[in-house]
């Protein structure tokens, strides 16, 4: 399955797939710009496809690693991104990120429709990779929905598999949203 899901996106960025709208998304806008912005340093943009928000994260002051298993998406990223932009691209398996050289610790992940995409035999990995590279205070923040076809995500799961590193300081929308809408989650990473 596995390789399905590789070659599905890796045929998605022969053009251009629905999600790679190329705005950033207002809950990572709000984040940065709003009125309690982070204040920029390192970010990790997991599942970066062509690098929208790691260019965005980039121009507003931040150090940023950009990782996505489509190795087209990491090709498109780096031709749309100004060398010595702050921007590092690579092609890795975010459940293995320490494999693939990727080290912290980040002061900001972003995962925008990453996760709920990936495999539930392979979540606990991909948590296990995200806490080892964060630090107490971290904050992540995580998008994703439930459609047919796709393994999507629940608020029950995310407080299950992320509860013991990081803890909710934000959920959007509060009560659950239909099927096909999706889930905005704001998390800080606790001490170990």
């Amino acid at each position: 399955m596995k390789g399905l899901r590789r070659l599905v996106y890796e045929l998605a960025y022969l053009g251009h797939p629905p999600w790679d709208t190329g705005i950033p998304p207002p809950e990572l806008v709000d984040a940065i710009e709003g009125v309690a912005a982070l204040t920029p340093g390192r970010a990790l943009d997991i599942g970066c496809g062509t690098g929208t928000s790691s260019r965005y994260l980039a121009a507003h002051g931040w150090q940023v690693v950009g990782v996505d298993f489509s190795a087209r998406a990491i090709r498109r990223a780096w031709a749309a991104s100004d060398v010595g932009a702050g921007i590092t691209f690579l092609r890795a398996d975010v459940a293995d990120l320490a494999g693939a050289g990727v080290s912290g610790p980040f002061d900001l992940v972003l995962d925008v429709g990453c996760y709920h995409g990936i495999a539930h035999e392979r979540r606990d990995a991909y948590v296990a990779s995200l806490v080892g590279v964060s630090r107490p205070g971290t904050t992540m923040l995580l998008f994703g929905f439930e459609r047919p076809g796709i393994p999507g995500l629940s608020q029950t799961e995310v407080r299950s598999r992320f509860g013991p590193w990081f803890a909710i300081e934000r959920l959007h929308p509060e009560t659950p949203p239909s099927p096909d809408a999706g889930l905005w989650f704001r998390m800080r990473a606790l001490d170990a």
